[in-house]
């Protein structure tokens, strides 16, 4: 039964939203994580014996609302569940409503519709949903500042996802279905001048929704300081990744259309410009958002070169980047509330003082760097050893930047509290939620091989050889990060100047309109 890990979560939603009792609120969403999550690995087992269909309403070909269960959509969905399980444990001893409660499972619900649904409207009512509670969850606490924010959010999406309901009408009208199979069946058998409209439309609201150059303004909107840290965790850790999921589900609709050149390019850019925003932030929060839209133009690159090896590592770098970002945003939430700043200049000590909250961001951090051993290692190794000269050199530029953002970020786990500052206690739920996360980030490089053979079902094999060269590039990172960050980034006055910018809603549209006509002359050049 498919449509429970839809359902499912919206019933557990609005029965803990009627329920009088926090504390057994809490306990309820607990129990009921585990228990989808339990559910979600057992349907991914039952998914090696072959691709899981639910048809709703027992209609023949592609009539009706089709659920599948493949290998990616199933492994999106355990991971889905997972972080949901985690940033319920990590908030169990927050005094959070009943009403967080019920924007969480119901906010589950949408995700976990979407990566089964075939159904493109489907998909499309899904995301809009989805967009409209986080935007609620960001204006939570309804001040000012989460007020604009969440707002901004809010219609930046909505019109995004009106290119791709223009996009979709079109397409249905072309092919006659609104299943993604039988749309891709239809299109093979049509010319591509005629997909080249819904394809432009399309693909220009997933790649706002990926967060792709040059309109990811809005995405760091939903990270303002009223937004709870879980939400920001799971934000970053698995929402994100809905614009990469239908990128990938797309990608085989216009199959003979798609411009893999073209968001190669887009990804090299992306993962450039979030980077070096990343350098030039001094709010922990937005250092990890832009750093996200960095890690995002990575794994695009790796969805746009053609060999397996390559594919592997962008999809494996999803599954790590959720791990170890939503690690680093939970320890980010614990530290700023004991430090009473968001200001990474003023945190200081971390090891000394939170010494399990530290050592779970130095394992994020040692895995997103792509430190040997840890699972970011692992994903870039397979991301690089598919690619050219080239494109592997723009790869290690791209993690050379990453390596100087986290030199930064790292600061705060060395050296001295700040005066005046009195250590409180960290909750033990808390604690747990960040070591597991933390350990994942090891345990997902030691084990690389195993992890990508069971995930994926891709045999990928690690050359000792070429690890140990990706070893050595990496200590030449490292050493030339330290170098640019204390020489340069710490001097520069263009990063405060960086700092200062914010692209507004206007902008933000404008950007959308010039990506629109951007894709759909490119693949009127190129692809027709």
């Amino acid at each position: 039964m498919l449509s429970f890990f839809a359902t499912g979560p919206v019933i557990i939603a609005v029965l803990l939203f009627i329920l009088p009792f926090e504390k057994a609120a809490r306990v309820i969403a607990a129990a009921a994580e585990t228990a989808l999550f339990g559910f979600a690995f057992y349907v991914f087992l039952q998914c090696k014996n072959g691709d899981i269909t639910q048809r709703i309403g027992n209609y023949e070909g592609f009539l009706g609302i089709i659920l599948t269960a493949d290998t990616l959509a199933c492994v999106f969905l355990m991971l889905c569940s997972l972080l949901f399980l985690i940033g319920t444990v990590y908030s169990f001893s927050d005094k959070h409503s009943r009403l967080f409660w019920f924007f969480l499972f119901t906010w589950q619900g949408l995700l976990n519709g979407v990566f089964l649904s075939n159904d493109m409207f489907n998909v499309f009512v899904l995301v809009e949903v989805a967009t409209v509670v986080v935007a609620v969850l960001i204006m939570f606490n309804r001040d000012n500042r989460s007020m604009y924010d969440g707002m901004v959010y809010l219609m930046v999406n909505i019109v995004a996802m009106q290119f791709y309901l223009f996009g979709l009408g079109y397409l249905y009208k072309l092919t006659g279905t609104l299943d993604m199979t039988g749309a891709a069946e239809a299109a093979v058998r049509m010319e591509n001048a005629s997909l080249l409209l819904p394809f432009a439309l399309i693909m220009t609201a997933i790649s706002l929704k990926c967060a792709l150059a040059p309109m990811f303004g809005w995405f760091t909107k939903a990270y303002t300081p009223s937004t709870p840290s879980a939400a920001t965790a799971l934000l970053s850790g698995i929402h994100a990744k809905v614009g990469v999921y239908l990128f990938i589900r797309f990608s085989a609709v216009f199959k003979e259309l798609m411009l893999t050149d073209f968001f190669l390019i887009i990804g090299i850019i992306t993962g450039v410009t979030g980077a070096v925003l990343a350098l030039s932030q001094t709010d922990v929060r937005l250092i990890l958002a832009y750093s996200t839209v960095s890690q995002i133009g990575l794994i695009m690159i790796g969805l746009n070169v053609s060999d397996i090896h390559f594919y592997a590592g962008g999809v494996y770098h999803i599954f790590n980047h959720a791990i170890f970002k939503s690690a680093l945003f939970m320890c980010a939430g614990v530290l700023t509330k004991a430090y009473g700043t968001r200001d990474i200049d003023k945190i200081r000590g971390v090891l000394k003082e939170y010494p399990t909250v530290g050592a779970a961001t130095a394992m994020a951090v040692l895995g997103i760097i792509g430190t040997p051993f840890f699972n970011g290692s692992v994903s870039k190794y397979f991301i690089t050893s598919g690619a050219g000269l080239l494109v592997e050199g723009l790869v290690v530029f791209i993690n050379l930047c990453t390596i100087t953002v986290f030199i930064k970020y790292s600061a705060m786990l060395f050296g001295q509290a700040p005066d005046g500052f009195t250590k409180t206690k960290t909750d033990v739920f808390k604690q747990a939620s960040v070591l597991f996360l933390g350990a994942l980030c090891l345990a997902g490089g030691v084990f690389g091989e195993q992890a990508i053979k069971f995930l994926f079902g891709v045999d990928a094999s690690i050359d000792a050889a070429g690890y140990a060269v990706k070893t050595g590039l990496f200590a030449l990172s490292a050493a030339a990060g330290y170098l640019i960050y204390k020489h340069f980034v710490k001097r520069s006055k263009l990063f405060v100047k960086l700092r200062e910018t914010d692209m507004g809603f206007r902008w933000i549209c404008v950007s959308i309109g010039g990506f629109f006509a951007l894709t759909l002359i490119t693949a009127k050049l190129f692809a027709v």
